[in-house]
């Protein structure tokens, strides 16, 4: 047999010839047309800029029977520098896997699993480009982030007016508010204060309503343990969930907690109401002072009282599994007076104290607020589902004066005293010092409401009858349902 081409006839070398040629053609067409060259498939990564938060978002692009883009966190935009083709394609065949494979995990640890449409992509980068419309100049790219962020500083902000407030009718809410702090009842006449509301500096704060708190609280049960402004918050959040109308169907649950009306008392230490609908409770339990309360003859409770320091009251001892979400207070119970009149005699470890760093007043508080947040910080870990707030001191407004020396708060003309927070750290370094390296959230209230001082009952009174002028209490509605609306937002 003969080798090589002596074997062919003319005619089929011709042929081979002509392929030959054709096919040289036609390779060197492909290499420089870019029609023929868009049909390679593309395996790179596409850097898209997203101008507006100055942010990249890589995408990776795959062709196999349609086009599909990935989103890629932002370090990611060199990935496919250290992706051999190989593992390009095991990455793509794993697009509908719940795990990347091994082999891609060591390189790749933060590409999203799944895929992603273009359009999806794009309406992302749309939802993301509305985000910056709220604010404006340059600090937008700031705001926008902090407007997701649950780090937000509630007390730092302005007041502003609105004109959809007040969130209830003073003239209302009689189920639940006393008449003592519906100013709109007293011979009172300016309310401009009413209409004021709370505006966070770098993030927005949700708007309440009864229903959303209620839904959130499903199934759940809000406490507030404190003095009578605690009492106050109390009867402004019920205000609030109900729209200051009456509703026969919520129901008096205090009886579940020891909150009864005590053979000769003017009042029961507390109040609890459930809503059926949502099987939500609020409720309230007077404590002024957060710490334990003792009869020191327990025959004779005339006696006195010892004043466990170190010792959380025991309503809370012994209630605190009932409960979901916990806003402490104290503060003005907090002065000589007060003790010597109720007869409470301090106590730590179970004996009178003999700490004179202790004994005195400011020392007795800062030592009582520390030991039950500390407290309160251990029983986390064994009710992961409790959330618990220390809220800062409401201030007083005493002018030329103390309340029994003739203190007065004549003025009624908002924020005379200016209306914005600017600092970062809270007015109430006691309280802040006590939460902070804890678990428990501080419900910072005291920068915002120093500049309401013509929001309190003042020497307004239902009986129009001259006396002491209450400069610590507030009218109703007022500056406690910001309290609650920050509340709310944490929740």
């Amino acid at each position: 047999m003969k080798g090589g081409t002596q074997g062919l006839k003319g005619s089929q070398v011709s042929l081979l010839l002509i392929w030959l040629v054709c096919a040289s053609v036609l390779a060197f067409a492909w290499t420089k047309t870019t029609t023929l060259t868009s049909f390679i498939p593309n395996q790179s990564f596409v850097d898209q800029v997203d101008t507006e938060r100055g942010a990249s978002v890589s995408l990776f692009e795959e062709r196999k029977e349609s086009e599909q883009l990935v989103y890629l966190p932002n370090n990611l935009m060199k990935v496919e520098a250290h992706l051999t083709r190989e593992e390009a394609q095991n990455w793509s065949s794993s697009q509908g896997n719940k795990e990347l494979p091994s082999s891609l995990e060591a390189k790749v640890p933060e590409i999203l699993r799944g895929k992603t449409k273009l359009k999806q992509a794009e309406s992302e980068k749309e939802k993301r480009t509305k985000s910056l419309d709220v604010s404006e100049g340059p600090r937008s790219r700031n705001i926008s982030a902090d407007i997701v962020s649950k780090d937000c500083n509630y007390a730092k902000g302005k007041w502003i007016y609105d004109d959809s407030r007040p969130l209830y009718s003073g003239f209302g809410c009689k189920q639940w508010l006393s008449t003592m702090w519906a100013c709109r009842l007293t011979q009172r006449t300016d309310f401009e204060y009413e209409k004021l509301r709370w505006q966070p500096k770098d993030c927005t704060m949700e708007n309440f309503s009864g229903t959303k708190f209620l839904e959130r609280m499903r199934d759940k049960t809000l406490a507030f343990v404190g003095d009578s402004l605690g009492r106050q918050q109390f009867q402004s959040l019920m205000c609030m969930v109900t729209g200051g109308e009456d509703k026969l169907e919520i129901m008096d649950v205090g009886s579940d907690y020891g909150l009864v009306k005590a053979q000769g008392a003017a009042r029961p230490d507390g109040w609890a109401y459930r809503f059926a609908t949502t099987n939500t409770t609020i409720l309230y339990r007077w404590s002024a002072s957060l710490c334990d309360l003792e009869p020191i003859n327990a025959s004779n409770p005339s006696n006195g009282f010892a004043m466990h320091l170190d010792r959380p009251p025991v309503f809370l001892q012994q209630f605190l599994h009932k409960f979901d979400i916990i806003v402490l207070n104290t503060g003005h119970h907090w002065n000589r007076g007060k003790l010597n009149a109720n007869k409470w005699i301090m106590y730590v470890g179970g004996v009178p104290n003999t700490n004179r760093r202790i004994a005195d007043i400011g020392g007795a508080k800062n030592f009582t607020i520390h030991s039950i947040v500390k407290w309160m910080d251990s029983q986390l870990s064994l009710y992961p589902n409790l959330n618990v707030f220390l809220r800062s001191i409401s201030p007083r407004h005493f002018f030329n004066g103390e309340w029994n020396t003739g203190g007065t708060c004549d003025n009624t003309t908002p924020l005379s005293g200016g209306k914005e927070i600017v600092k970062d750290e809270s007015s109430d370094p006691v309280a802040s010092s006590a939460v902070k390296g804890t678990r428990v959230k501080l419900l910072d209230i005291t920068g915002l409401s120093e500049l309401r001082d013509e929001g309190h009952i003042s020497r307004y009174s239902i009986k129009a009858s001259p006396g002491v002028q209450d400069c610590l209490h507030w009218c109703l509605p007022g500056i406690p349902d910001t309290w609650n609306e920050i509340l709310f937002a944490q929740l």
